[in-house]
């Protein structure tokens, strides 16, 4: 009868003792350990770490360094896998993808997100029939965005930025990551899983199966290549390792380094990176999801769906058939939040030349929003407007055909007859940035107010480079509660006109900047085409 009575203080004492051990490693950034595989370039057994390691609390020192860093937990804040998985489901495959992505995560859960198993399943379920050229879009103009907001600001400033050289590993296929790694984060290797590709017809496809990094070579054969492909010789060893958990320690790149570095979870919940230290700055990206797609994410979004369409539909019809003065009221009692600013009333008795307004560009609904504002109907000018948006559009919209006399001519023309909008910069831009501003407005009129539009959403974007156009006003207002600002920052004065002997550029470039002190907002001097070659591989000009 001594035993049941002893179990019991034994195991109060252990939980006490992982209780004390839990509060003196908490707070710390990382725990580090020492190898015993610094002083040989045999590999040890998978896991370096055992319980006999002496460890100490310490940030580790790579200036001048390789250091090997685990993607996912340890250069990145979370260590889930599913959400960029979801990512490219939806916007490299479909809707239809994504949701049997959604479906699959039980059993995902069950194998374990970040065990092979799990990411077998995931990846299987993305990339079945997928094209490399999607993927390749989808890695280039869509996942940046998520990872540059996911990156861990305590290994960047600290281990990432003063290393020599820089390996990443991940869990994840290669292609994921690889773009954003070497374009934006300056890495030199890239370790991952491969993806096989098939080729049907003139057609090359994802079959979904997953290979380890090395391929199908013997297990000796495979730690050299690897070791030659991430350090540079067969026989280099690397200084530093920093992974998200214990588990990551079985890859086979791991055993090659000298000191082990497993970054503490607790630090990671505050560590995010402002967008003033970013490694490049992020202007230009494109998908239709505005926000990270976790499990529970995914799922409100897919039950919203149906209601958030039949929302959209409501909502245009609104913009279409009622009066402006009653549009406002039936707009916000429907989820449209709309706020307006600036405005002044017309001088009375006094005849003029039409108004040009000139309008940053964030959505293809920049011009109804300022017709809505302005109580009465403005013409806009574009360059591309798909039918279906010219058709339910409540204001009139004319083409511009890119031959600046024969534009000129179009909008002097609309300019007699009355007010004219014009977005100068030519694209959409989602970031808090803003493009260059084309000359041809500022050489046209001298009656001239910038209007500042901003719109802002939480579910999905209305704007896309290389998705389906005229869906853009549709999605737009599926969000929840979509949102606008429209302030009128007053007429530009004469000494900044033409007329006041400034050039067209030099205008343009005030307005710019006026613009841009009124948003918050930082001037570039990108262009159109700078956009469309980034996010669709072309100059954004839809030939006849």
């Amino acid at each position: 009868m001594v035993l049941p009575t002893i179990l019991p203080k034994i195991a109060a004492h252990w939980l006490f003792t992982f209780y004390r051990a839990a509060r003196k490693l908490r707070g710390h950034a990382f725990q580090y350990c020492r190898s015993s595989s610094a002083t040989t370039t045999k590999p040890p057994p998978p896991s370096p770490v055992s319980p006999a390691a002496k460890c100490t609390v310490v940030f580790p020192d790579a200036a001048d360094k390789a250091v090997v860093f685990g993607f996912d937990g340890a250069l990145m804040r979370s260590a889930a896998l599913f959400p960029y998985f979801m990512l490219v489901a939806c916007e490299g495959g479909s809707l239809l993808r994504a949701l049997l992505l959604l479906c699959a995560f039980p059993l995902v859960w069950a194998l374990g997100e970040r065990s092979d198993a799990g990411v077998r399943v995931m990846a299987f379920v993305t990339f079945f029939g997928l094209r490399p050229r999607d993927m390749d879009l989808v890695a280039r103009a869509v996942l940046p965005k998520f990872y540059m907001e996911g990156l861990n600001a305590q290994v960047y400033s600290r281990l990432w930025l003063p290393a020599r050289r820089k390996v990443v590993v991940t869990g994840a296929p290669r292609v994921m990551v690889e773009w954003f790694l070497k374009e934006y984060m300056a890495a030199d290797v890239v370790v991952g899983g491969e993806l096989h590709v098939v080729r049907v017809g003139r057609g090359r496809y994802f079959t979904g199966m997953l290979c380890g990094p090395g391929g199908s070579a013997a297990p000796a054969l495979k730690h050299k290549a690897l070791q030659a492909e991430a350090l540079g010789t067969d026989n280099a060893m690397a200084d530093v390792a920093v992974v998200g958990n214990a588990s990551q320690l079985d890859h086979p790149c791991f055993p090659y380094c000298k000191e082990v570095y497993v970054v503490n979870r607790e630090s990671t919940k505050t560590a995010r990176l402002p967008r003033g230290r970013y490694p490049k700055p992020l202007i230009f990206h494109d998908g239709r999801l505005a926000f990270l797609p976790t499990p529970s994410a995914a799922l409100a979004f897919f039950l919203f769906l149906p209601l958030g369409v039949i929302l959209s539909v409501i909502r245009i019809s609104i913009g279409i058939l009622l009066p402006y003065k009653i549009s406002f009221g039936a707009g916000a009692l429907f989820g449209v939040r709309y706020r307006t600013s600036g405005l002044r009333a017309p001088e009375p008795g006094v005849k003029r030349r039409g108004v040009l307004y000139v309008c940053t560009h964030r959505t293809l609904v920049d011009p109804i929003m300022l017709t809505a504002a302005l109580q009465k109907p403005v013409p806009a000018v574009t360059y591309s407007l798909s039918r279906l948006s010219e058709v339910i559009a409540p204001i009139k919209t004319v083409r511009l055909t890119r031959d600046r006399e024969r534009d000129a001519e179009t909008m002097s023309r609309l300019l007699e007859h009355g007010d004219l909008a014009v977005c100068p910069e030519g694209t959409t831009c989602r970031e808090p940035y803003l493009l260059r501003f084309s000359p041809l407005f500022a050489e046209l009129a001298d009656d001239m107010e910038p209007v500042a539009l901003d719109a802002q959403v939480t579910t999905l974007y209305g704007t896309t480079a290389s998705g389906h156009k005229w869906l853009d006003p549709v999605v737009f207002f599926a969000n929840p509660q979509p949102a606008y600002r429209v302030d009128f920052l007053g007429a530009v004065p004469r000494e900044w006109t033409r007329a006041g002997g400034r050039a067209g550029a030099e205008v343009a470039n005030w307005v710019q900047r006026r613009l841009g002190e009124a948003l918050g907002y930082e001037c570039t001097g990108l262009t159109r085409r700078d956009k469309y070659m980034m996010l669709a591989g072309n100059d954004g000009v839809v030939a006849k």
